[in-house]
């Protein structure tokens, strides 16, 4: 994918491509396949596609509206394929709490300080949304080595990442938005997500994208995780 896609996106479906995560993605070894849990439109697919043209791009998005604007920004693109669904522990029927900002809902009640530092994100309604763990969706032989899971679930970072457990050995690299203070209400932090990956293998090795309150507190950022290299070497010739 070009600039020219990116420009023809935000023209034709006002879809702003992440950009910021473009810098990231050309940090990784060649990838093959994606997996992009809390999708909203399509901003790090954009990115995805620009940095990976020929990477197969599994995408999860519950809530019908951003859903219906990412099928039209990816429109007639095999390799980019949208499923309907959050990824968590267990599958069923939940409630979404959904913002103002729709990028900002989450499966947790969105708290003062999440309004406070990010004015503009108050729950504006709740919603019923369908809940899947990874292994209900995809299979082992979808996820091609090497391979990057992506998570931007709002505060709902470690329930999902326990919903991808049993496939989570696929992955040479997690890509995942923690927060340093609660902004929702319940959420794990930074540093249990962290613990929670280096027990299972996966070890920070970069933080980006840092947001500060107008205290200048560090609030959240995007952390990247990856296998020892070995590691990776040894899934890749298992292929």
């Amino acid at each position: 994918m070009r600039a020219a896609d990116w420009r023809a996106a935000l023209r034709r479906h006002r879809v702003a491509a992440g950009v910021e995560h473009a810098v990231v993605l050309r940090q990784l070894d060649r990838c093959r396949a994606v997996v992009d849990i809390g999708a909203n439109r399509g901003q790090f697919a954009l990115a995805v596609r620009h940095v990976f043209p020929d990477a197969r791009i599994d995408s999860f998005e519950p809530l019908p509206g951003p859903a219906a604007t990412f099928r039209r920004v990816f429109a007639g693109n095999a390799l980019v394929v949208l499923h309907p669904y959050a990824i968590a522990d267990h599958a069923g029927t939940t409630r979404m709490h959904v913002s103002a900002r729709d990028d900002s809902s989450s499966l947790l009640p969105i708290g003062a300080e999440q309004e406070r530092i990010f004015p503009g994100t108050a729950e504006a309604a709740v919603t019923h949304i369908e809940m899947r763990r990874l292994e209900d969706v995809l299979q082992r032989a979808d996820i091609a080595a090497p391979a990057l899971l992506k998570l931007d679930v709002q505060g709902y970072e470690l329930q999902a990442l326990r919903g991808c457990e049993t496939l989570l050995d696929a992955f040479a690299w997690v890509y995942c938005e923690c927060s340093f203070v609660e902004l929702y209400a319940g959420q794990a932090l930074a540093d249990e997500v962290i613990a929670w990956l280096r027990e299972r293998g996966l070890r920070l090795i970069g933080v980006y994208n840092m947001a500060n309150d107008h205290d200048g507190r560090a609030v959240q950022a995007d952390f990247l995780f990856g296998r020892q290299k070995q590691e990776r070497d040894s899934s890749l010739r298992s292929e």
